[in-house]
């Protein structure tokens, strides 16, 4: 099956398109979305499923990579409209989910006056409305609705992918490629990026040898060896040049400067560079320390 059947929806967030998006996954028990973007985007999920002439309610369940903002941040207003819909999570992320305070705490701390309008309301999902997809210690792999969930920490510690045998929904843990482009880059923002991790979770997508990525930000990558050889390279150069001690200012015009100029401010939407450094700041303040 080609790309053009796995193509995500597109969630035009704050109106541009391919920024962040949702996949519609047929699984063994029913329709599921895999990440759902941010309440903000709501109105353009139900447009995308409508153009494909499904309707929310008919979405039995919600597979979350992870819990930040972009990829779940509208997991408890989907619940509120599809009472019987089933939350896919890990168990570490599961908790924020039930009570997402600490997390909106955090997040206006970072976006401040902007929260509102970049993420929209932030509910709760109930817990009976939960589903754990992997251990507490995240150290084997486990299944939802048929599909094999693996650990795949490096851009978040309870990040996790969704794997049918063919295609790898990827969540972020291989990279940001606003397509047609070609660049890959990682998203690297705080609190708990871990550079050695995430080289073992590419280990691990790679021994899985996928057919295809299925990227949040954004599209359909079937050059998969290429595309993880790459972001492999640039996860290991970002690192190198926070380790040095680039500033900000630095970090962030040499990120543009690896990009073609009409591409930079795609990327720099679905991933701030900003956010990169400062999540690789934390990470190389932690190597030290230890």
């Amino acid at each position: 099956m080609g790309s053009a059947a796995h193509e995500p929806l597109d969630l035009f967030h704050l109106g541009v398109p391919r920024t962040i998006g949702s996949y519609l996954v047929e699984t063994s028990e029913g329709l599921a979305l895999f990440d759902c973007g941010p309440t903000s985007c709501l109105p353009a999920l139900k447009a995308g499923l409508a153009e494909r002439s499904v309707e929310l309610g008919d979405i039995k369940h919600l597979l979350l990579s992870h819990i930040h903002l972009d990829h779940a941040g509208a997991a408890g207003t989907l619940v509120r409209e599809i009472p019987e819909l089933t939350v896919w999570v890990s168990e570490v992320g599961a908790p924020h989910l039930v009570d997402p305070s600490r997390l909106e705490r955090s997040a206006r701390r970072l976006y401040g006056e902007a929260f509102d309008g970049l993420w929209g309301e932030l509910a709760a999902v109930p817990e009976a409305n939960i589903r754990l997809c992997v251990s507490e210690t995240q150290a084997s792999a486990g299944r939802a609705v048929g599909l094999e969930v693996f650990p795949a920490p490096g851009h978040a510690s309870h990040h996790v992918c969704y794997f049918d045998g063919e295609t790898l929904y990827a969540g972020d843990a291989a990279g940001v490629r606003i397509q047609p482009a070609e660049g890959v880059f990682p998203p690297t923002p705080p609190p708990d990026v871990d550079i050695e991790a995430w080289g073992r979770t590419l280990d691990e997508i790679e021994r899985r040898t996928p057919a295809r990525l299925a990227l949040i930000h954004f599209g359909v990558a079937e050059d998969v060896e290429r595309h993880l050889a790459e972001l492999r390279n640039r996860l290991g150069v970002w690192a190198r040049r926070v380790e040095r001690g680039a500033t900000e200012a630095e970090f962030v015009a040499a990120a543009k400067a690896d990009l073609p100029a009409a591409e930079a401010d795609a990327y720099d939407r679905a991933m701030p560079f900003w956010q990169s450094y400062a999540g690789l700041a934390r990470w190389a303040e932690k190597r030290r320390e230890s």
